[in-house]
């Protein structure tokens, strides 16, 4: 039997973040409608449960339960990085760590021919490895951002100082940061670094990446030739707004509301689901959309709270979303003019893809590099922080209204299209090539 003619099953495996395990399902999804490819998917039962009420997931994948060990810190609810408190994060990687023989199990019972693996566990391609099981590492951050933090790690492990004016230089992207230099100088001294560069070496001649050649080709070709293998980008997988379920309360109202806006003339404002604001920026934030003027859309998490005098001052032209939002729907609508946003890499393709320019907010982690990459490549505008690392209000007015309301604005939102029907254009491009690179690698 050919190559082309066999059946090949494909056991996905993220790491439990929402920002991780939907990627990982879109791209399960796209390869599940080939007629040669059997999806397994494999996580928590939260992260699973989230799946099953939030996506119209195709038939075809099926899902398989990861148990952790749970402990009375580390409830199953907390299986997840969403809505977890800060403090608990080490003690979920732990038990994450400790659920590898039980991956292992899975492993041996399903037999994949291929693990598709994310991040923070380069045991699991270990694990398939030992079973003659390839492995291929997906990344769901950008490209530009993988490149410079391994660029960073090897310049460290070699001694080397870091010179702004080398050949491959990020200055004019990243290093405007005040505290991007001891961000990545604490990076590469971490003990995570090690487990970063085992999920690059245990990776079957390819990598994975979420991301496309037009938004980021020299970012793709110096990762590659960092790591020595293949980068394959597999386009934005941004899931389509019309398999966006809407079982969640409120839906409805959020849409109405938005109708009664004049094109373009409102922001959604979301800072993704993993990160809690603290009080300051939570006051600063609300301060600076109050002086932008424009109309709001805010989400806000459970225990997050807006000043009263905010929601006072702002309630006829403020809409707050407490808790999950239907971010494609909205972002979609012709009302939304821009996207107050962390610059989570998914929200950033989510705003690209419908053609909104992002006003960029980033907070910690991959955010202040993707922000960079937002202005560079001319999708949006960052909101700068002051020395100490503070929201300053009126610039994030200044940029709001730069962005939505006046002429300036317009050539954010032409790019931001442009890029949009970019990503229509290619269609099923990329999934058609990293089909291609997997079957290459079972065969």
């Amino acid at each position: 039997m050919s190559n082309t003619q066999r059946n090949y099953s494909v056991l996905m495996f993220p790491w439990l973040a929402h920002g991780h395990a939907f990627p990982f399902l879109e791209l399960a999804k796209k390869l599940a409608k080939r007629s040669n490819f059997h999806i397994c998917f494999c996580s928590t039962p939260s992260i699973l449960n989230s799946i099953k009420q939030s996506d119209k997931f195709s038939l075809s994948i099926q899902l398989i339960e990861l148990h952790l060990p749970s402990s009375p810190e580390l409830p199953p609810q907390y299986h997840t990085t969403k809505g977890l408190p800060p403090h608990l994060m080490p003690t979920l990687k732990k038990a994450f760590d400790m659920a590898s023989s039980s991956f292992f199990n899975i492993l041996k019972n399903l037999s994949p021919d291929i693990l598709i693996y994310d991040l923070i566990q380069p045991w699991a391609p270990a694990l398939a490895s030992s079973l003659n099981i390839p492995a291929v590492y997906f990344l769901v951050s950008s490209a530009a951002t993988s490149a410079f933090m391994v660029h960073a790690i090897k310049k460290n492990s070699s001694g080397d100082a870091y010179n702004d004016d080398e050949e491959f230089s990020f200055s004019s992207i990243f290093m405007h940061y005040y505290y991007m230099k001891s961000y990545f100088s604490n990076m590469v001294e971490s003990p995570s670094t090690k487990r970063l560069l085992q999920c690059f070496e245990r990776s079957c001649n390819i990598v994975l990446i979420k991301s496309f050649r037009e938004l980021e080709g020299k970012y793709i070709d110096y990762l590659s030739d960092l790591i020595k293998k293949k980068v394959v980008p597999v386009g934005p997988l941004v899931q389509d707004p019309i398999e966006q379920s809407d079982h969640e309360k409120g839906v409805t109202e959020i849409i109405q509301w938005l109708d009664k806006k004049e094109r373009s003339s409102t922001v959604f404002v979301s800072f993704g689901s993993e990160y809690f604001l603290s009080k300051e920026e939570m006051e600063d934030i609300a301060l600076g959309l109050e002086l932008s003027g424009v109309s709001l859309g805010v989400k806000v998490k459970v225990d997050e709270e807006l000043p009263e005098s905010f929601l006072e001052r702002t309630k006829e032209r403020a809409m707050v979303i407490e808790g999950w939002a239907p971010q494609m729907k909205i972002l979609g609508h012709p009302s939304i003019g821009g996207f107050v946003s962390h610059s989570g890499w998914s929200s950033v393709m989510e705003s690209m893809k419908l053609g909104v320019p992002i006003i960029a907010m980033p907070m910690h982690v991959d955010q202040p590099l993707n922000a960079r990459l937002v202005e560079d490549v001319g999708i949006g505008l960052e909101v700068r922080r002051n020395k100490c690392g503070r929201i300053q209000r009126e610039e994030m007015a200044r940029v709001i209204k730069e962005v939505v309301m006046e002429r300036e604005g317009e050539k954010w939102e032409r790019k931001t299209r442009e890029m949009g029907e970019k990503i229509k254009e290619k269609g099923e491009e990329e999934i058609e090539w990293v089909a291609d690179e997997l079957i290459h690698i079972c065969g």
